[in-house]
C-alpha cells in the first residue's frame, strides 16, 4: 500500500507548508499533494490561502523522492494548453515526479470571485471531457516533453455515469474518498467501465483520500481495491500517524 499526504494550503503560511512537505519527503511518503482552490474549504471563510501551482513549483524544488501534484486540479481554472505547459515545467523541476491530477471543479465561490462561469455539474464534466485530448496533445508537442516521456494522469471524482467513464478512457490514476464501502463500490463501477471499453482495470492505480485515523483501516481499504492512501492534513501538519504507518510498512517488508 502506497502512502501520500495532502497538505491543505489554508490557515497556514508558506514556511509551514515547505517544512511539512520537506518532512513528508524525508519520511519516505510516496506522494505529496495540495488542493486547487482559491479560498478555504472549511473553518473561517477568509483565512489565509495560497494558489496550487506556484506552491507545486516550490514543492518540486524542495523535495526529491515523492510524486507531487494537485489533488486535484480544477480543469476550468486554466487554459488547457497553458496547463499542460505548467505541468511539464513543474515535471522538469521535480525531475519527473509530477502527476497531473484533474477534476471538473465544484467549489462555487472560486468561480464567482475569480470570474469563471460556474454552469452545471454536467456542463463542467463535458468541458473536462473535451479538454483532456487537448492537454494530451499539447504535452506531446512541448519541447522538451515530460521527463519520462509522459506523465501520469489522475482524474478525481466518483460520478458513476460520467467521471468514472473518463477515468477508464483516459487516466492512469483514480481518486475517490472513503469510507471503505464507498471505495469498494466505486472501484467495482470503474472496473465495469474498463471492461466495457476493453481496458485492463489493473492499469489504473486506485488512490483514496483519507483522514489520519483512517490509516487504522488500511487493510480494509486494500481489500476494497485501494492501492494508495492519501492522508489529508491541516496546519500545523501533524505527520505522526503517517510516520507510524511507514514504520509498520517497513517492518512488514
Amino acid at each position: 500500500m502506497k502512502i501520500g499526504v495532502q497538505i491543505h494550503p489554508q490557515a497556514t503560511s508558506v514556511p509551514l507548508m515547505r517544512a511539512a512537505w520537506r518532512a513528508a519527503d524525508a519520511l519516505g511518503v510516496d506522494s505529496i499533494w495540495v488542493w486547487d482552490h482559491f479560498f478555504p474549504l472549511y473553518g473561517e471563510s477568509d483565512e489565509s490561502h495560497f494558489e496550487a501551482y506556484t506552491l507545486l513549483a516550490a514543492m518540486a524544488a524542495d523535495t526529491s523522492r515523492a510524486q507531487i501534484g494537485a489533488l486535484v486540479t480544477c480543469y476550468s481554472y486554466r487554459n488547457p494548453q497553458l496547463l499542460a505547459d505548467m505541468a511539464r515545467t513543474i515535471d522538469h523541476i521535480s525531475d519527473g515526479r509530477f502527476v497531473l491530477g484533474l477534476g471538473s471543479g465544484w467549489f462555487e465561490r472560486d468561480y464567482d470571485e475569480y470570474g469563471y462561469e460556474f454552469g452545471t455539474a454536467v456542463g463542467r464534466l463535458k468541458i473536462l471531457e473535451a479538454g483532456l485530448p487537448v492537454v494530451k496533445e499539447r504535452l506531446g508537442k512541448l519541447n522538451p516533453g515530460p521527463v519520462n516521456g509522459s506523465m501520469p494522469l489522475m482524474i478525481g471524482g466518483s460520478g458513476e455515469k460520467f467521471t468514472l467513464r473518463l477515468v477508464a478512457e483516459h487516466a492512469d490514476m483514480s481518486n475517490v474518498f472513503g469510507p471503505v464501502e464507498n471505495v469498494r463500490h466505486k472501484n467495482n463501477v470503474l472496473d465495469q467501465w474498463c471492461n466495457r471499453i476493453g481496458r485492463d482495470p489493473k492499469e489504473i492505480e486506485r488512490t483514496v483520500a483519507v483522514n489520519p485515523e483512517d490509516l487504522e483501516n488500511a487493510e480494509a481499504f486494500a481489500e476494497a481495491g485501494a492501492d494508495h492512501l492519501i492522508v489529508m492534513t491541516a496546519s500545523p501538519f501533524d505527520l505522526t500517524e503517517v510516520e507510524k504507518f511507514i514504520s509498520s510498512r517497513a517492518q512488514i517488508v
